[in-house]
């Protein structure tokens, strides 16, 4: 069996998202691995948070997280990740490269956003 790349949370990855039904984010697309580390060492299927260009707009929702561009993230300009939009994939199929990771408080926002859609709190 080939060796799984070393997936870890919070990683910033791009994915092919297509095929998607209806307003599902489609494209290749950077996302956001929120899967913990047990899940992603040890099955293909993950969990990510696309990211989508940032508007005024989409950055008053209040589960999409504001994430600014930085050489650590590997995303060149403003962004939001669309937390309602969280979905499994199967990284050896969609899994187009990696580019970095999310700062600890851009993820810890991105953790509250899931706590509000899934009403963890």
């Amino acid at each position: 069996m080939a060796e799984m790349t070393a997936l870890k949370r919070g990683m910033v990855i791009d994915v092919r998202l297509d095929p998607t039904k209806g307003a599902e984010k489609g494209k290749t697309r950077p996302c956001v691995i929120v899967t913990n580390n047990v899940y992603n060492e040890r099955v293909p299927v993950i969990q990510v948070v696309p990211v989508t260009a940032w508007s005024a707009k989409k950055a008053r929702i209040r589960t999409n997280i504001v994430i600014h561009p930085s050489a650590e993230s590997g995303l060149s300009k403003k962004s939001v990740a669309d937390c309602l939009q969280t979905r499994p994939i199967d990284h050896r199929y969609r899994l187009v490269k990696i580019r970095g990771r999310l700062s600890s408080s851009d993820l810890q926002e991105i953790d509250q956003a899931l706590k509000v859609i899934f009403a963890l709190e």
